[in-house]
């Protein structure tokens, strides 16, 4: 059975770090690409940044940009989104999503409708 599961999000103040993580189970990682998305209350869905299978290229969205840094470890089936600076716009449940192969990034952000499988989702909050 397939399944990813978030862990790592809770309360921090403004500036602070978070490391949030999704493991996976019932598949192995090193074939798909991961995407990290975020959704705030009354707003859509959004992708936050993607690292694709083949090369392990990465992507951010650009209210992420220098700030997230996406990684994984395919011997612990696991991505990994290290999030420094953090600012309250970045409060919301954040979520991990496979695809097969590569990432599909537009100039901003990649699509939720191409990921199958997702998980249950984390709070990050940003509050002082």
């Amino acid at each position: 059975q397939v399944q990813l599961v978030e862990s790592g999000g809770g309360l921090v103040q403004p500036g602070g770090s978070l490391r949030l993580s999704c493991a996976a189970s019932g598949f192995t990682l090193d074939y798909y690409a991961i995407g990290w998305f975020r959704q705030a209350p009354g707003k859509e869905r959004e992708g936050v940044s993607c690292i694709s299978s083949s090369d392990g290229s990465t992507y951010y969205a650009d209210s992420v940009k220098g700030r997230f840094t996406i990684s994984r470890d395919n011997a612990k089936n696991t991505v990994y989104l290290q999030m420094n600076s953090l600012k309250p716009e970045d409060t919301a449940v954040y979520y991990c999503a496979t695809r097969i192969g590569d990432c599909l990034w537009t100039v901003t952000t990649t699509p939720t409708a191409l990921y199958d499988d997702w998980g249950q989702g984390t709070q990050v909050t940003v509050s002082s």
